[in-house]
């Protein structure tokens, strides 16, 4: 991996367009695009501060090895955990696949969870109607 798709990876990873990006590096939207294209080099200093923001060490973003390691870094609330993937990019994508499945299988079953409690709610309204003229012919 090329260190401009590096980048962009991991700004990806975080979540963070690039135009949020090209605000953190004071340069246009614009030329960060570029960057990430690979159709400007950036200088060492300028790495350096993408490395920063990216919460990288300059080595890191680099070097190109057959493994590559991605930070997903969310809030810090208490159902939240750092998680650390490390893999070449065939186990990322097949792991990252997997993950978009159950997500979507998870989405299903909360629609499906979502439709049943509605239908109870219809049976309960139903009930307490029944209920009510049941009373009032007493």
């Amino acid at each position: 991996m090329q260190v401009h798709e590096k980048i962009r990876s991991i700004r990806q990873s975080k979540n963070w367009s690039q135009e949020k990006m090209a605000e953190k590096l004071k340069i246009s939207t614009n030329g960060y695009a570029k960057i990430e294209r690979g159709e400007t080099k950036a200088h060492i200093p300028k790495l350096e501060q993408i490395a920063e923001i990216l919460e990288l060490d300059l080595m890191e973003l680099l070097t190109s090895r057959e493994k590559n390691v991605f930070y997903f870094i969310g809030d810090n609330s208490p159902n939240n955990s750092n998680s650390q993937f490390t893999g070449t990019s065939n186990e990322i994508t097949f792991e990252m696949q997997k993950l978009q499945l159950t997500i979507k299988h998870q989405k299903e079953l909360l629609e499906q969870k979502d439709k049943n409690i509605a239908r109870l709610e219809e049976v309960i309204q139903l009930l307490k109607e029944h209920n009510h003229k049941a009373d009032d012919n007493l």
